[in-house]
Parts: C-alpha cells; structure tokens; sequence
C-alpha cells in the first residue's frame, strides 16, 4: 500500500460537485484505487429526479464501469446528501449538517457553475457564496484534516503570468463587499451592475471564481487549506477508459463539430499555449493537493496554491490541437458527419464573421430549406447560431497564451513516492499528445457520437464520398471564381 493509499484508507470525505465531469472521475478513482471508507457527495433533485434517483443512475455511466466489474458493491461508500449550492444554507437539513460536523475528515469542493454566460446572481451564488458556506462548515468538522478548493488556473486571467498566488488588487471591490450586495440587492440589479464589478474580468464564471480565492485567503483561518487550480479539463488519457467524456465544453466542442463536419472555421490563434489537462491526470492531481494539503498542515500563513496546466518542457499549442484533431479524424470518422471534416482559422473577428457566411450561413440556409420542404423543422441556422455564440464568448482563451508558474505542483510530485506516481498520475512532463489525441478522439466519436466502434468502416466510406464532393465542390468554386476574374479582365482589356 502507498503512501497516498495509507492516508486516504478509511477516511471519510465530503465532496461538493461529484455529478459533474472531473467530480465522477475523482469518486471512481477514490473507489477504484483506495479504501476510503465514505464519500458524501452533496447532491440537489434535478429535472423532476430525487437525490437518489440520480445517484443509482450513476451505475449506468460507463466511467464506474471497470470499478463496478471488479468491485460490485463499490457504490455503497458513496452516501448522496441533500443539498444545493445556490441555497443562503446550502440546503442542508440540521440532521445531515450535523453528520457532516461529526464526521468528515476532508473536503473536497468542486461544486461550480461553468457556463461563461451565467448570470452574476446565480454564479455569485454558486462560485463564491458556497465556497464561504463549505468553509464555515469546515470550521465546525471536529476532524477535519485538509479543506481544498478546486479553482481555475484561468481564475486570475487578467494577467498572462499568473503565479501560485492570490491576486486581490484586479477586483474592482472585496468579495466581502459584493456577497453584501447580492444579499441586499435583487437579481435583476446585480446583474445589470456586472459590467461594473467584473471590471477586466471577461466573464461571470472567472470573476466569481476569484473572488471564491479571496474569500479563501481572507476566512480560511487556521484550518488546513489549500487551492487546486487546473486548465480547461478535457476528456481523459488513460482512467478508467481512454477519451471518456461526458460533456461538449469548451474545445472539445471544437473537436465534434470539426468531426461532425458542421465546423469549419473558428476564432483560434494557432501559436497561442493551450492549457488543456486531462480529466483524469485532474483527479490524481486534486487527491494529491488533498494528501499534501493534509500532512503539510501549515496553521499559520496563506493557503498554498497548486497551478496544474502543461508543463513548460512539454507545451502544446492551438494550432497543434488542430491538426492533430485534423489528422486523426480520419482515423476514427463518424458515421453521421454532414460533411468533409475541415477547419480553419482566424483571429480576426471580422474576417471570421465574413468566412463563416459562406462556410456556415449559406449551406445552414439551403439545409433548412431542404428540411422545411420535406415537412421538418429547420435546425441549422439556430444551430449556426448557437456555435457563433461560443466562439465569440471563447475567443479570450484561444486567443492569449498565458505562463503558468507551477513550483509548488512539482514540489508535490517530487514529494510523492514512485508507488503513487504511478496509481496517481499528474505528470504533465510525460504525457504523449499524439498518442492522447489518438485516444480522445475515439472517446468522442464513443461517448459523445454514440457510434459504435463497428460503425468505422461505415464512416471511412462516408468521409471518402463526401471527401471526393468536397473536392469537386473546391474545384468548381476556384473554375467560376477564375471564369470571372478572365471575364472582368476581358472587359478591360476591351
């Protein structure tokens, strides 16, 4: 047994966002690789389903699905709780926040919002009003060994450099401040103050986020704390299946439209960093922060922070993702792409808008026709809509490369045993990006495509036709575009 494994062997946690992507992640690996003895994982109903009724659903999600094959009854040290993070109180009953004061040892809060566009009110309460909440019932655990907080590496990212430290002095106002606002204010009113307040922030889910860091800093206290602040989580490498994802954030949405054959171009700077980690190597790292955190217990001073994105000796670029995505679609084509999977880009916001009327627009309007004439609702242009909507709203983070300070992430990788280096893998250093793209995009084409991996030779034959329509379409195009600049030189020739 390691050293991680002996610390977390019948421990009991609190975990805050364990139905969300990286949250499922942390709870199977827990279960997998140790024998934590219970995990409470705060739950709230959902789309008319009880607390229960969405955690039993959890058995079907194919990431507990090699834990549930050699560890049946693995579930049952997984107790779902009550509660809801945009609640003043959580939404605790006094008999479960008694069970978790008496009870838990750590707490892991990874509860959060990430929509770029949320409404300040809701993200205010769910990014920053819980993580003071989590941290007021912190104070009160008569066994609580290590509090950490899962942040984003993009928490600060109104400066390019960003170190493993808090920086109050970009907030317009105190986190303080503005919790005492949303409390005496209405939604509607904060909201429309939220130009004002985020001030550089470009949108409400890292402003919210960093002002959860300062509320951190200012009322952790004497407490064991510590801030876990990853890149832009995508879809696993290795655990406990490769290319698992369960969501089309941020650029893994880049990577199914592309393969769908629906994208083809964006707003991406090819040379700019991409601080995109793993959902897998994200939970080793997160479990780790809890270890370190725990038996580096410092009562006095600020929490430590824990940036965990690319490591310097192993960057990858945009423009890389790209064609790696490219090359490797061919590789693993879905059988209902609605065209030859291409893409290009441009960081030129007009040029972009100009493209995407011919790329987009012109062939979403001719489908809808074709639908609407067939008797079906016509889908594309909304569609259309939507993909424009995200690109502009992440054009900030494809746009800046940011640096990265990680010595306090690899202080706790040199400080863990070669043991766990390998049950809990972080190493940025090692990872392979071919050989992760080659896995990712299998998983989407699984996992997201709901295609079968029987249906490849079907999608090789489909990706050849249209790939042979594309390039009569391309040369078409290029014989009228040349036939009438021959024709416009004719006239002035004459």
């Amino acid at each position: 047994m390691s050293e991680m494994q002996q610390f977390y062997k019948d421990k009991i946690m609190l975990l805050t966002g364990g139905s969300g992507f990286l949250g499922k992640v942390i709870i199977e690996k827990l279960l997998r690789t140790t024998e934590v003895k219970r995990i409470y994982v705060l739950l709230r109903a959902k789309r008319g389903q009880e607390i229960q009724e969405r955690f039993v659903s959890w058995e079907c999600d194919p990431v507990f699905d090699t834990l549930l094959k050699t560890q049946p009854k693995a579930m049952q040290r997984v107790a779902p709780i009550r509660a809801d993070c945009q609640a003043p109180d959580l939404g605790l009953s006094a008999s479960d926040r008694r069970l978790l004061i008496e009870e838990v040892q750590l707490v892991l809060h990874g509860a959060a919002t990430v929509r770029f566009t949320e409404p300040l009110h809701i993200a205010l309460a769910i990014n920053t009003r819980a993580a003071r909440l989590l941290l007021q019932l912190a104070k009160q655990m008569q066994r609580l060994e290590a509090f950490v907080h899962i942040s984003t590496a993009y928490s600060n990212c109104v400066v390019e450099k960003i170190e493993e430290k808090f920086y109050p002095e970009h907030l317009t106002c105190s986190a303080d401040k503005v919790l005492q606002l949303s409390e005496s204010l209405d939604a509607e009113l904060i909201d429309s103050m939220a130009p004002v307040l985020m001030g550089k922030y470009p949108n409400t889910y890292t402003y919210t986020k960093a002002l959860a860091e300062q509320v951190i800093q200012r009322e952790a206290g004497d407490i064991p704390v510590g801030i876990f602040r990853p890149g832009v989580i995508i879809a696993s490498y290795k655990e406990p299946m490769s290319g698992w994802i369960d969501n089309l954030y941020g650029p893994i949405a880049v990577l199914y439209g592309v393969s769908f054959g629906v994208l083809r171009i964006t707003r991406l700077n090819v040379k700019a960093q991409a601080g995109i980690v793993p959902v897998d190597y994200s939970a080793c790292m997160a479990l780790a922060t809890v270890w370190h955190t725990a038996i580096e217990a410092k009562p006095q001073g600020e929490p430590a922070i824990y940036n965990f994105t690319p490591s310097e000796e192993n960057l990858i670029t945009w423009g890389d993702f790209r064609d790696k995505a490219e090359n490797l679609v061919h590789s693993y084509p879905l059988s209902k792409m609605m065209w030859f999977p291409f893409l290009h880009c441009t960081t030129t916001p007009w040029l972009f808008r100009f493209v995407a009327y011919f790329y987009h627009l012109l062939p979403g309007y001719a489908i809808d026709v074709v639908l609407r004439l067939r008797g079906q609702k016509p889908r594309m242009i909304k569609l259309y809509g939507k993909i424009h909507k995200n690109i502009n709203i992440l054009a900030p983070f494809v746009d800046t490369t940011w640096k990265f300070d990680t010595t306090n992430t690899q202080r706790l990788w040199q400080r863990m045993s070669s043991l766990d280096h390998s049950l809990f893998d972080f190493n940025m250093r090692d990872i392979n990006w071919d050989d992760y793209f080659l896995h990712a995009l299998c998983g989407i084409r699984i996992y997201l495509g709901k295609e079968q991996p029987t249906t490849i030779g079907r999608g090789r034959q489909i990706l050849w036709r249209f790939q042979v329509l594309h390039r009569i379409l391309q040369l078409t195009l290029c014989s009228g575009a040349a036939a009438i600049v021959w024709s416009l030189l004719k006239v002035l020739a004459g």
